[in-house]
């Protein structure tokens, strides 16, 4: 039978309601014009509108402008090592189950460094929630070209230019075996920003968003062509996808009628170049996740950690009556 804890009985006692307040932690320090600012703003309304336990919700990151998001969350967090998010946060979704677990990763933390960790991430489409906040430029390191930077991207690292064609996020995951969800988002369209975050969340698998967002520091007219002109944004929409608002669409009219179970079509529009897609590319709930091939559903209670643990170190302990003994031979 399944016990549990006096405040556990508590809270199902009662309809749990937040504010967003109880999210909120801090100042943040991004630049003014961040999109940083933006994502931030949509997860914690997320939070909020899905009655998030702050104790059962944990924000993991590694190295970069965004990966300072779990500063800004009151819930748990973990600030990790360059390009190590992902892991640590498969770390935290094996060993608990129980918690609901974001991922919040830069393009030169996920796409350089992180690489090898991002491809077997998809691969093993754990229930996480994966934010790839894309600025295209190294911004916490003071500009330096990243993967994601356009050809010909004047930084410190490549001052006359960079020399290969930009590595395009979402058609590298499409590309990766049992992918489940692949969105991409533009930090400038709140309304869909948030309309994709949530979808995200609800996804049962590892769901990967890309946001575009901007940098006003170091590319601060970069986006500007997009940003401009609605009509280069194309919105993704179909009644198992996104359906946009009657606002919206006198806004942004180029809308396409995208199935997101068609995982061919999906590569397609992900390599469009003069317009950036909007909305969900791919979904597909049927991959299983590898927390529940590894029959993780059992809790790791504090007792269980310290009997293993217990166990593990007695193989190596010398007990003094023990070697009393041995010594009185």
């Amino acid at each position: 039978m399944n016990m549990m804890s006096a405040t556990e009985c508590l809270l199902e006692m009662c309809d749990e309601h937040f504010e967003l307040e109880d999210y909120q932690s801090g100042v943040p320090r991004w630049c003014t014009g961040c999109g940083d600012n933006a994502i931030l703003a949509a997860v914690q309304r997320l939070c909020r509108d899905e009655a998030l336990a702050p104790e059962k919700t944990v924000f993991v990151s590694g190295i970069g402008c965004s990966s300072r998001f779990p500063h800004y969350m009151k819930t748990y967090g973990f600030h990790g090592i360059h390009g190590r998010a992902l892991p640590v946060a498969e770390g935290v979704k094996m060993a608990r189950p129980d918690l609901t677990v974001f991922v919040n990763t830069g393009d030169g933390d996920c796409t350089s460094i992180g690489a090898g960790h991002w491809i077997h991430a998809i691969r093993y489409n754990m229930n996480l929630t994966v934010f790839l906040h894309d600025n295209q430029i190294y911004g916490l390191t003071k500009k330096q070209a990243s993967p994601t930077s356009p050809i010909g991207t004047k930084s410190n690292t490549t001052p006359r230019g960079s020399y290969l064609d930009a590595l395009n996020p979402l058609s590298v995951t499409l590309g990766v075996q049992n992918v489940s969800f692949v969105a991409q988002a533009v930090d400038w369209v709140p309304e869909i920003l948030f309309d994709i975050v949530k979808a995200a969340y609800h996804h049962k698998g590892l769901s990967f968003v890309r946001i575009v967002q901007r940098c006003p520091e170091w590319l601060p007219t970069a986006l500007d062509p997009w940003m401009n002109d609605p009509n280069r944004i194309q919105l993704l929409n179909h009644p198992d996808g996104l359906q946009t608002s009657a606002g919206m669409a006198k806004i942004y009219k180029n809308q396409l009628q995208h199935d997101p179970s068609d995982i061919n079509r999906a590569r397609e529009i992900a390599c469009s170049q003069d317009n950036i897609p909007v909305g969900i590319l791919y979904r597909n709930p049927e991959i299983p996740c590898y927390e529940d091939l590894r029959r993780s559903d059992k809790l790791r209670t504090p007792e269980l950690t310290r009997t293993g643990l217990n166990a593990e170190l007695d193989k190596y302990t010398v007990w003094p009556q023990a070697a009393a003994a041995k010594a009185g031979k």
